[in-house]
């Protein structure tokens, strides 16, 4: 590419270039690397198509597509993702939010908006959530930004993932009513809530070697083992929801595709009740919830 180059031009090669290398999703990434890369808008893509290219903005989205034809996320590459309308950045020790999990943002929406948690009222008032293994902070401030009276807890074993977290926390507006605790699940957290949700390591162990790429080289592995059959996390949450979920609450986790009869099943073993498998765009078995409405001694 030279600095000659138009953004058509650009645009063009970058479509070639993804589609060559396999990658299903060529033509969108191809635009939205060439319009971060270049400062173009959408709409400059449609009208302004032959607005010449900086020879340093070509050579930065040389750089992306390459990247990026290699197998590295787009997210990756740029830094930042979309969740729930919101953009946050990411870091080494965090997952790519991914547009299965607003589904969990959804289920916990719907039971505090339709008055199914009992002293919370529909704007967050009253409710106290806890988001275990919150990564990127994504589902603990999606839901503040939308409950402007809720107020919460966000835990990570990573210390790097928690700093990702907190500058995403400020940049959305919600820091005020959200603090964050360093350790594993339950290990930092004290008192009760109203609302547990959490997007935990749930894939076998065995099977993380055969992973998309996408997946298996640019996401940590620490919040992807889930254990020999996937189900440590949900063990280790369900255990302590008899000293964290207060009576009336409501727990939510995402699950793998598969995963749906196991997980309930020990959502009920648990003592959880009113136990819903949540399916995603896709039509696959995605998040669980239960309400724990007799307290668990």
């Amino acid at each position: 590419m030279s600095g000659g180059s138009t953004l058509s031009d650009l645009l063009a090669d970058a479509r070639r270039r993804l589609a060559a290398a396999g990658i299903d999703t060529a033509a969108i990434d191809a635009r939205l690397l060439v319009e971060a890369a270049t400062g173009a808008s959408r709409l400059d893509l449609l009208a302004a198509t032959d607005r010449p290219v900086a020879a340093d903005a070509a050579a930065r989205l040389d750089d992306w597509i390459g990247r990026r034809a290699a197998g590295e996320p787009v997210g990756r590459i740029l830094g930042t993702a979309s969740f729930y309308g919101l953009d946050f950045a990411l870091g080494p020790d965090t997952l790519e939010p991914r547009p299965d999990t607003e589904v969990l943002v959804e289920v916990a929406l719907g039971a505090v908006r339709s008055g199914r948690i009992p002293g919370v009222l529909s704007d967050g008032e009253g409710l106290r959530l806890l988001d275990l293994g919150t990564g990127t902070g994504a589902i603990a401030v999606a839901l503040l930004s939308k409950l402007a009276q809720a107020r919460g807890l966000a835990t990570d074993l990573s210390s790097g993932a928690l700093e990702v977290a907190k500058g995403n926390a400020v940049r959305h507006g919600v820091s005020d009513r959200l603090d964050f605790a360093e350790g594993d699940f339950f290990a930092a957290v004290s008192g009760g809530f109203h609302l547990i949700v959490s997007n935990p390591p749930y894939i076998a162990s065995s099977v993380i070697a055969g992973l998309d790429r996408e997946v298996r080289l640019h996401d940590p592995l620490l919040a992807l083992d889930g254990g020999s059959d996937g189900l440590d996390a949900y063990r280790t949450i369900l255990g302590g929801i008899g000293e964290h979920l207060l009576a009336g609450g409501l727990l939510a986790v995402e699950i793998g595709w598969d995963q749906g009869e196991a997980v309930a099943r020990l959502f009920a073993a648990a003592g959880l009740s009113d136990i819903e498998v949540h399916r995603d765009l896709g039509d696959r078995d995605r998040v669980i919830s239960g309400f724990l409405r007799t307290k668990i001694d």
